[in-house]
């Protein structure tokens, strides 16, 4: 490392380090609350859509695979749109792209409700699902280079844990609608829109969300403009400060480095890993409780699995969120997919379970608490952290992306899996997946907790490989 890169490593430590070193303030929560209220929106438009699929089978004479394209188009929508605002948000800035996410999750759910037939429905839930791939990495990465070193796992993790209150209010409006007495024709038409308002609420809060201070150091070099944020957000003086050298923002840094490319695999595939094993179950279980109770109607369905999210759900995203920072990601990844493996296994091997109602929701319900306890919170905290500030974005999408198409190809085949495999089968499949997720983390992912963020992102290697990287990519 030669003399300007070491200055210009010294010169980040000491601008950020305020940032890091700070207490919870208010301008942490009023990031959260912007973050989170997307998360809210995702959730929500994901998840209804199974309840909307039940009420659309009658009415437009759905098929098998018409459901399968309903119930992953979003998922697959949503691959396309982490990748895309990923490297957007690495090009451009944070700021310059942030808001436009929530403006497709909006203007998707008002096309959605006015969709006049299946092909146009499909299209607008595209549209949503950009979104939604979108506001992962866009989010998540605000939150964390916002955050300070001792609380950074809880901040970020109680923005995705908005994502719970959207898998329970989801089931809650769907509840509603099915018993006020509004003609199925309209209630999944309400169902849909009603996506829009909390979207459409957090569009002009986060157009005014300042240009981060991990961002204009690191890609634009302008350590006066970083030390100036963090000033104002942490009523820390500042003074005169030199420019500094900006690292590579070359793709190419994540697939070249050895450390950075197990980092990426690690968070890629363990997220691939739990998405298909969450959201198949997931934006299924209107199918999953028909399995279980054929002569129950779709409120009784909808209700226990509002029931389900409610005491399961709901309750493992906070308790992972304030945890997360003691126990540490790793563990919590591990310990969450290992009793996946494990409640899943018993519903294949203990024979009739499927068949005995109360045993079986009490083990779906221990294996959500841990699903959200577990790899559905750390899959999201640890990209946030794990990739230096230039391409973090690049590596969140792809990491989310990768979760998104595991999910994607989940939902699509769920129904499928359901009639070949039977409840028991599919959920033998299940287990195994999130074996794999066990032994990956293990592997490939190394733990940052109580690290500053440069620390975690192991940024230091960059700015090490900085002079070679430049050379290579002039030539």
């Amino acid at each position: 490392m030669d003399s300007e890169t070491r200055q210009s490593s010294e010169i980040r430590d000491a601008v950020l380090r305020p940032l890091e070193e700070t207490g919870l303030s208010g301008f942490h929560w009023r990031i959260w609350i912007t973050a989170g209220m997307g998360f809210f929106t995702d959730a929500y438009d994901l998840f209804i859509i199974g309840v909307v699929t039940s009420l659309l089978t009658p009415i437009w004479h759905l098929t098998t695979l018409d459901l399968m394209l309903l119930n992953s188009t979003a998922l697959f929508a949503a691959v396309l749109g982490a990748l895309v605002f990923g490297r957007l948000m690495d090009r451009l800035g944070r700021k310059r792209v942030y808001g436009i996410e929530a403006l497709l999750l909006m203007g998707g759910a008002i096309l959605s409700a006015f969709a006049p037939n299946l092909w146009l429905l499909l299209v607008f839930r595209f549209i949503v699902g950009i979104g939604v791939g979108g506001d992962y990495p866009m989010s998540g990465i605000i939150m964390s280079e916002y955050s300070n070193r001792k609380r950074r796992g809880f901040l970020v993790q109680a923005v995705f844990a908005m994502q719970g209150f959207g898998l329970l209010i989801g089931p809650a409006v769907a509840a509603a609608l099915l018993a006020s007495g509004v003609s199925d024709a309209t209630a999944w038409r309400l169902m849909l829109g009603l996506g829009a308002i909390p979207a459409g609420v957090v569009v002009l809060l986060r157009r005014r969300i300042a240009e981060t201070p991990h961002f204009l150091l690191g890609a634009r070099g302008d350590a006066q403009g970083a030390a100036r944020v963090v000033g104002d957000l942490t009523a820390t003086p500042t003074s005169a400060i030199p420019s500094v050298k900006p690292l590579s923002s070359s793709v190419r840094v994540l697939f070249k480095n050895r450390r950075f490319l197990l980092t990426l695999i690690g968070t890629a595939f363990s997220w691939m890993f739990l998405d298909m094993a969450f959201y198949g179950n997931s934006v299924s279980s209107s199918l999953i409780m028909k399995a279980l109770s054929p002569t129950g109607t779709l409120l009784t369905h909808t209700l226990t699995s509002m029931l389900i999210f409610l005491v399961a759900a709901v309750p493992g995203y906070w308790v992972s969120a304030l945890t997360i920072d003691r126990l540490g990601r790793k563990f919590i990844q591990v310990m969450g997919f290992a009793v996946m493996a494990v409640a899943y296994g018993l519903l294949w091997l203990v024979p009739g379970i499927a068949h005995q109602t109360t045993e079986f929701l009490l083990i779906y319900a221990i294996s959500y608490f841990f699903i959200e306890f577990g790899p559905n919170s750390t899959t999201f905290v640890f990209p946030s952290e794990v990739f230096p500030v230039t391409v973090r974005g690049m590596g969140f999408g792809i990491s989310a992306s990768t979760g998104k198409f595991g999910a994607a190809i989940a939902a699509f085949l769920f129904p499928v899996l359901l009639i070949s495999l039977g409840l028991s089968g599919t959920m033998a499949l299940l287990a195994g997946i999130s074996m794999l997720g066990v032994i990956l983390t293990l592997i490939a992912l190394h733990e940052s907790k109580g690290l500053t963020l440069r620390e975690a992102s192991q940024e230091a290697l960059l700015e090490a490989d900085a002079p070679s990287l430049a050379q290579s990519a002039s030539h």
